[in-house]
């Protein structure tokens, strides 16, 4: 892995979210908000068939599905709004009939920022209320080196989910869920129950270390409670859509769920030692897991700061 640099943030990082080579030392010196919007201005989107009508699109941010269904297509978060044009290319290849909902798993732009335009197109956005909250606030996230400003009022959610919501449509029934704060503290699992198809949001990054919002809320202990709901969602069959990262399966759900729970073991003991944030990140709390976890945007270190601030 080369320099993770101020943030974290892998050289590499954008090319995992985009599917590109490393990028150029000037995109290197970006910041990580700036990476991830480079890539998915240049990358293509992908659309993978699950089951059931339900297809995966990457290239814009967070992964996202698409369904659909009679009066149009139903969507499970819209990615990075630069990418509008392709986005709504690929959605036009499912079904050319527009939008007719949009879910947000949690508030952040690489899920959230084509909000605007799906709305446009006719979308009904759906999202938990501390999300909807968010998305009109302004938010600085250090590590992302960016602030957000609130979306236009027609980005927002319109219909809210306190804590589980079923939503028939086409041919399958969509159940939402709350977690509690975990990622963000307004994050939704989405469950196809007919095709057995869960997207979890930025709960669950399959290969990656997880970034946790905790200016929004978030915790390493809520990501386990997280990682733990999810597991309890996801039967043997399951297809396992994560924010981030390939498609996953239950058994690979248990795998970050014990990885988040060892971290967070070595760091708490650690700083109950009385070590300080660099003390713990120079033991190398997170050395069993860099190998497969730690390459790609949240770096080894950065991920152990996270966790020293929730334990």
């Amino acid at each position: 892995m080369k320099n993770a640099g101020l943030f974290g943030v892998a050289v590499s990082a954008a090319a995992l979210l985009a599917g590109l080579g490393a990028p150029s030392l000037a995109a290197a010196q970006q910041t990580p908000y700036e990476m991830i919007n480079a890539a998915a201005a240049s990358s293509d989107i992908t659309t993978t068939p699950l089951r059931g009508g339900v297809v995966l699109l990457q290239g814009s941010g967070g992964n996202m599905v698409a369904m659909p269904g009679p009066d149009g297509l139903l969507m499970v978060d819209d990615g990075i709004s630069l990418s509008k044009a392709k986005v709504e290319a690929k959605l036009h290849d499912i079904q050319p009939t527009g939008i007719k909902y949009a879910v947000n798993t949690h508030w952040h732009w690489d899920h959230t920022d084509g909000n605007v335009w799906v709305h446009d197109d006719g979308a009904t956005i759906i999202a938990q209320a501390n999300t909807a909250k968010h998305l009109g606030e302004t938010i600085r996230v250090v590590e992302w080196g960016h602030t957000f400003t609130p979306l236009p009022a027609g980005g927002r959610a319109a219909l809210l989910v306190a804590k589980e919501k079923t939503l028939p449509y086409g041919t399958d029934v969509l159940r939402l869920r709350a977690y509690m704060p975990s990622h963000t503290d307004g994050d939704l699992s989405a469950y196809f129950t007919k095709a057995d198809v869960l997207l979890t949001g930025d709960t669950y990054w399959n290969g990656l270390y997880p970034f946790i919002d905790y200016v929004a809320g978030g915790s390493i202990d809520g990501m386990i409670a997280a990682a733990n709901a999810n597991i309890a969602m996801a039967g043997e069959k399951t297809i396992v859509v994560p924010g981030h990262g390939p498609l996953g399966d239950r058994a690979s759900l248990i795998e970050y769920r014990d990885m988040l729970v060892t971290i967070r073991a070595n760091v708490a003991a650690l700083k109950k030692q009385g070590k300080t944030l660099e003390e713990t990140i120079a033991a190398q709390p997170t050395a069993a897991f860099d190998a497969k976890w730690g390459q790609m945007i949240i770096s080894p270190a950065l991920f152990t700061t996270l966790v020293y601030r929730g334990v």
